[in-house]
C-alpha cells in the first residue's frame, strides 16, 4: 500500500538548511500496524505530513496505492486525504462548538454531500460509528463536556467516517493518562484487526510502538533500524 523511495525533505529557514529527512525508504502492506519511532527531531512528523499527503518529499517517490503522489495535483491530493486516510492527532482538533455527532458527520460535507443527504444518508452511518466507539450516549454533546479519552475516541469515529483504507494517528496518546491511552491503543489495534485498516501510528513512546507489528525507528532522519 506504502511504498517509500529515499524520500527526503528539507527546510529553508532564512540563510539556515534544515534537512529533516535524509532519505528514507520502507514498505507497508496493506493491513499493517506499524509505529514509526524517534524522539523529537527525529523526523517522523515531517515523514507523517508526507504519508498523509499534506506534504510532498523534497526528492524521492512516495507510492501509495501505486500512485506517485508527485504526480497528482491539490484536488487529487485532497480527495485522496479525504477518501483514503483517516486522521487521529494527539490535540483531538475537533470543532468546539459542534456536537460529537457532527464533528463525525463533517468528513461528509467535505467528501460532497450537502446538509440534506447527510441528514439523509449520512448521519445513520456517524450514530453506528460513534456506537461502535463507545461514544452513542454521547452523540449530543459537546467535546468540552467530555473526557480526554472521549474525546480521542470521537476523534477516531471521524477518522472512520468516509470508511478509509489508512489510519495515520500522530502521538494519539499524547494527551492521555496511561490507562486512557491504553484503551485508545485497544481500540486502534482493534480496527487494524477486525476492518483491516493499515494503522500508521507516529510515536515516541516505546510501549506504545511494541503494540503494533513492525517499528520503523528513525534518527536525525534516517531509519535506524526496521523491525519485526
Amino acid at each position: 500500500m506504502i511504498e517509500a523511495s529515499e524520500l527526503t525533505k528539507t527546510y529553508h529557514m532564512g540563510s539556515v538548511e534544515v534537512q529533516a529527512l535524509r532519505g528514507v525508504s520502507f514498505r507497508i502492506e496493506r493491513g499493517e500496524a506499524v509505529a514509526i519511532m524517534g524522539q523529537s527531531g527525529s523526523g517522523k512528523s515531517t515523514l507523517m505530513s508526507i504519508l498523509g499527503c499534506l506534504d510532498l518529499p523534497t526528492s524521492g517517490q512516495y507510492f501509495l496505492d501505486g500512485k506517485n503522489t508527485a504526480a497528482l495535483n491539490d484536488d487529487e491530493l485532497a480527495t485522496i486525504r479525504n477518501r483514503k486516510i483517516g486522521f487521529v492527532f494527539q490535540q483531538f482538533n475537533l470543532l468546539p462548538r459542534a456536537t460529537v455527532l457532527r464533528n463525525v458527520e463533517l468528513p461528509l460535507l467535505y467528501a460532497g454531500m450537502n446538509d440534506s443527504q447527510v441528514r439523509k444518508e449520512g448521519r445513520q452511518r456517524a450514530e453506528a460509528i460513534l456506537n461502535s466507539v463507545g461514544l452513542g450516549d454521547r452523540l449530543n454533546h459537546r467535546p468540552s463536556e467530555l473526557s480526554g479519552g472521549q474525546q480521542q475516541r470521537a476523534a477516531i469515529a471521524r477518522a472512520l467516517t468516509n470508511e478509509p483504507d489508512m489510519i495515520l494517528a500522530d502521538e494519539p496518546t499524547g494527551n492521555l493518562d496511561s490507562h486512557t491511552g491504553a484503551e485508545i491503543m485497544n481500540l486502534l489495534i482493534g480496527l487494524n484487526q477486525s476492518r483491516g485498516l493499515t494503522l500508521v501510528i507516529v510515536t515516541h513512546d516505546a510501549t506504545i510502538a511494541a503494540q503494533t507489528q513492525r517499528i520503523i525507528r528513525l534518527r536525525d532522519g534516517l531509519i535506524e533500524t526496521d523491525q519485526s
